[in-house]
C-alpha cells in the first residue's frame, strides 16, 4: 500500500530528522495534538486516496501551511480528492484520472509503447540552484511516468521546477485518438512544481510518484534521438529539491540589527537632518543544519517616510551588511527597511522605527551661503542711509551774495 510518510526525507536518514510512517487509512492519523502541530514537515506519497484516515483532510493541511509547516506531494495516474482540493488551495490543478504526460518524440527506450516513460530535458528545469542543486549543470536527463499539472497563472508564488518539452501533452494514453484538446500541452505541462508561500511555507508537486523510486534513480537513460545516459538526474534533483521543501537550503535570517551616527558611533535618542548615518545588520544563511554567513551582494536598505527617501545597496563583508547615507532635509518618522525577496531564498523583511527632527535654533549656521544676495542688500542699504545722512549733514550750498550799488 502506499503511504504517507510525515517528516522529512524518504531519501536520506542521516539529515538529522526523525521520520514516522503512517498508513493513509490510519484511523489514528493526525497532525494536530492538543493545539499543537506534531510535525513539521509531512511528505505525501498516497496520490489515490480518496479520503485520509483519522483527522487530516485539505482543510487540516491548508492550514499546517498557514501556520508554517513544509508539504512534499507526489501524484500519480489517479489522484484523490483531498490532494486535488489541496493543490486547488495552492493554485496547482492535476490532470484527470487515468491521464498521463504523453511525448511522442522524447520517450525512453524502455517504454511500453505508449509513450509515456518520458524523458524530460535538464534544459527545461529552472535556473535557480537553491531548489534544483547542481542538476541542471551537470545535465542528466530525468525519468518522468505520471500525471500533468498547470498552474494559476496569477499566482506569483509559482515556480515551475521541471516542464515538459514542446512536443508534451496530457491526455489518457489508452484513447487511439483525442476526442477533446489535452488538459496541458506543451511547456505549459509541469511536472515539478513548488510554492513558496507568504510566511514562507514550502510545498512542493511532483507528478509521478515513480519519479522517486530506485528503479528511476538508477536507470540509465536512452532517448528516441540516440543520446544516452548510465544514470538518470531524478536522485540529484530529489535530494536537492527535498533540501529545499524541507528548509535546509534558501533560508535567511537577520540579527544584530544597528544604526548609528558615523561622527562618534552612539545611537541617539533622534536623528537630525543632515546627520550622517551607518547602518549595518548581520546576515546568516541556513545550510544543512548550519547558520553560515551570507554572501549576497544586491540586499537593499531603504530609508522609508512613506516613499523611500533613500535606497543604499549594503556592502557585505563576510556577511556583515552596511550602508552609509545621509539623512534627508526632511523632518519626520521613518523606517530602516529592508525587502529582500529573490527566488529561492525566504522573504526576508525588516523595518526599524526611529525619527528624524527638525535643526534646533542654536545649530543653524551662522551665515547661511543662499543668503549672502540678502545680506548685501541690507549691508549696501546701511552704508548707503549712512553716506545720506554725512551728505546731508555736513554738507552746505553756497549762498549767493547781494550786489551793492
Amino acid at each position: 500500500m502506499l503511504i504517507i510518510e510525515i517528516i522529512i526525507h524518504l531519501f536520506c536518514l542521516d539529515r538529522g530528522f526523525e521520520i514516522t510512517f503512517r498508513s493513509s487509512d490510519d484511523s489514528s492519523l493526525q497532525i494536530v495534538k492538543y493545539g499543537e502541530y506534531i510535525y513539521d514537515n509531512i511528505i505525501l506519497f498516497a496520490p489515490g486516496t480518496k479520503e485520509f484516515g483519522g483527522r487530516l483532510d485539505a482543510e487540516v493541511l491548508t492550514e499546517f501551511i498557514d501556520a508554517g509547516g513544509n508539504v512534499l506531494i507526489a501524484g500519480s495516474n489517479t489522484i484523490g480528492d483531498a490532494i486535488r482540493e489541496f493543490a486547488g488551495e495552492c493554485g496547482i490543478e492535476f490532470a484527470d484520472d487515468k491521464n498521463a504526460v504523453i511525448d511522442h518524440l522524447n520517450y525512453d527506450a524502455n517504454d511500453d509503447g505508449q509513450h509515456t516513460l518520458i524523458v524530460a530535458s535538464p534544459d527545461n528545469l529552472l535556473a535557480s540552484e537553491l531548489i534544483t542543486g547542481q542538476t541542471k549543470r551537470a545535465g542528466l536527463p530525468f525519468l518522468f511516468r505520471g500525471i500533468g499539472m498547470s498552474a494559476d497563472p496569477e499566482n506569483p508564488l509559482l515556480l515551475d521546477v521541471l516542464t515538459g518539452s514542446a512536443s508534451s501533452y496530457t491526455a489518457n494514453p489508452d484513447e487511439k485518438s483525442l476526442a477533446e484538446y489535452p488538459t496541458t500541452v506543451g511547456k505549459r505541462t509541469l511536472l515539478i512544481s513548488v510554492l513558496q508561500a507568504r510566511n514562507n511555507a514550502r510545498v512542493g508537486f511532483v507528478g509521478s510518484l515513480d519519479f522517486f523510486s530506485n528503479d528511476f534513480f538508477d536507470s540509465a537513460v536512452q532517448s528516441t534521438d540516440g543520446k544516452k545516459s548510465d544514470k538518470s538526474g531524478n536522485e540529484e534533483l530529489a535530494i536537492a529539491l527535498t533540501d529545499w521543501i524541507f528548509k535546509q537550503r534558501g533560508v535567511l535570517r537577520a540579527r544584530n540589527i544597528r544604526h548609528y551616527l558615523k561622527q562618534d558611533k552612539s545611537t541617539p535618542r533622534f536623528y537630525t537632518i543632515k546627520n550622517d548615518i551607518v547602518f549595518n545588520v548581520q546576515f546568516d544563511e541556513f545550510v544543512h543544519g548550519k547558520w553560515m554567513p551570507f554572501n549576497g551582494t544586491d540586499v537593499q536598505l531603504e530609508f522609508v517616510r512613506i516613499d523611500p527617501f533613500v535606497r543604499a545597496t549594503m556592502k557585505n563583508k563576510g556577511g556583515q551588511l552596511e550602508a552609509q547615507f545621509c539623512v534627508p532635509d526632511t523632518y519626520g518618522i521613518y523606517k530602516f527597511v529592508i525587502d529582500y525577496n529573490r527566488v529561492g531564498y525566504t522573504h526576508l523583511f525588516s523595518a526599524t522605527q526611529v525619527s528624524v527632527h527638525p535643526l534646533r535654533h542654536t545649530e543653524y549656521e551662522r551665515f547661511i551661503t543662499s543668503a549672502f544676495p540678502y545680506y548685501i542688500s541690507s549691508f549696501s542699504m546701511m552704508a548707503g542711509a549712512f553716506l545720506l545722512s554725512f551728505i546731508v549733514l555736513y554738507h552746505r550750498d553756497d549762498t549767493p551774495k547781494n550786489k551793492t550799488e
